[in-house]
Formats: structure tokens, sequence, C-alpha cells
């Protein structure tokens, strides 16, 4: 399995951070029994210094340079993504992208129906690179911004109804898509430190989205598992 994690600055994350896929290669490697490989083109986290994506300041000094790899960026979205990923998934073998992406569309590029389209056509791209590619992508999260404007807010649920149909519409057994659930719990004071950005509860979260989703659909490891994080309810029976 070569994973590509796909996503904005909630991927990326900035000096100091986590970040979600330091939480993701940690349940990995605790839960998944198979080899996998992290890849992508792209290592650092966004530096707010220099506002560029220039530094190596993960919050855990140990997380090891194989595992840093992704294509995300500070302010990229669907609209920006979807003419990087071929060669991406080509140049790096990924088999299996986790991808958040749409809330910097939302709020500067596009409106949902157009965001919608450039989902299309960043799944298009990914299967010409690779007919194979799997594909987990996770709803937008709403920011503090939609807690103020309704009209965000709205076009932010629309987006969600309209990434729900593209996974129906776009799903094949041979190169499947599964729409990951948001959060349920997300919580702005707590799972972000600005209203937008994850902190540590929010990494949890948001890696839990993932990996349950690929425990759920693909038998990939085991339920995430993390403090703070709830866990899925026990099947009857």
């Amino acid at each position: 399995m070569r994973i590509m994690f796909v996503g904005d600055s909630m991927t990326i994350g900035s000096s100091g951070d986590f970040t979600w896929r330091y939480r993701m290669w940690q349940h990995l490697n605790a839960a998944y029994g198979g080899p996998y490989r992290i890849v992508g083109p792209r290592c650092a986290l966004h530096d707010a210094a220099t506002d560029a994506p220039s530094s190596h300041a993960y919050r855990d000094p140990d997380f090891p340079a194989s595992a840093r790899r992704h294509l995300a960026g500070w302010g990229e979205g669907w609209l920006h993504m979807g003419p990087l990923i071929g060669d991406a998934v080509r140049a790096h073998g990924a088999d299996t992208l986790l991808v958040s992406l749409g809330l910097i569309d939302l709020g500067f590029y596009t409106n949902a129906d157009q965001t919608a389209e450039n989902v299309r056509h960043f799944v298009a791209r990914a299967r010409q690179a690779a007919p194979g590619v799997r594909a987990v992508l996770l709803p937008v999260i709403p920011n503090v911004r939609a807690s103020a404007d309704a009209a965000f807010a709205a076009e932010c649920g629309r987006f969600n109804e309209l990434l729900a149909k593209a996974v129906g519409d776009l799903s094949t057994p041979s190169s499947p898509l599964l729409l990951a659930s948001a959060p349920a719990a997300w919580d702005l004071a707590r799972d972000t430190y600005d209203g937008t950005h994850p902190s540590p509860t929010g990494e949890h979260l948001i890696a839990a989205a993932f990996a349950d989703a690929m425990h759920q659909a693909w038998g990939v490891g085991a339920p995430y598992a993390a403090p703070g994080v709830p866990q899925p309810a026990a099947s009857a029976g």
C-alpha cells in the first residue's frame, strides 16, 4: 500500500505541529499488519514566518523523513491539486489517496458546484495515472467563518452533498472511492487552535475519520484508538 496524503493547510500543518498525517502514521504502525509506504513530492510544513513551505520543525523530531511525504499546501485546494495529482501519482506510485480539500476553494476560489466539478477532474487525472487508484475523501469541516457567515455555511453544506454524489457516481470496483464521515464531535474551541486548523485533538479526529473509513470498507488496520476520540459503538449480537 502506497499512501499519499492530499490536502490544504489543515494537512500540511505549520511549524511545531504534529499534523494528522503523523497521527495516521502512528495508527498504521500500530494497527496495520501489511507493508505500506507514505509517498508524495513534498515533506515540509508551512512556516508562518516566511509564508512558505520551508519548515521541518515537526513537534515530534523522531517523525521519520520517509513518513513525512505528502501533496499538501497552505492555500491550495481542489482547484490547485487537480493539475498536480496525475504527475504525483505517476511519479510516486501512489495507490491510495487520503484527501482533505475544499474549505479553501469555497472560501476564496470557487462555489460549491465549481468545486465539485474540480473533484471530478481530480479523480479523472488520478485514474489516468493509475487506473486502479483508490481514495478516501473527507467532507469539508466548517470553520469559524461558517459560524458567523450563514451563506458560507450553506455553501459548505451544499458542497458536502455534491461530494457525496460524486463519490457515489465515480466509485467503481476497480477504483473505489470512499466518503469518510466528518468528525461528529468536532468542537472549534477544542479541536482547532484558531477556528480552522486542527489542534492535537483535532488531528486525532481527522486521522480517525480516514482510518475508520479504510477499516470499515477495506479491512485496513483497525478502528482508530486515541485519547479523546469517540470509538464506534460495539455491534450487537
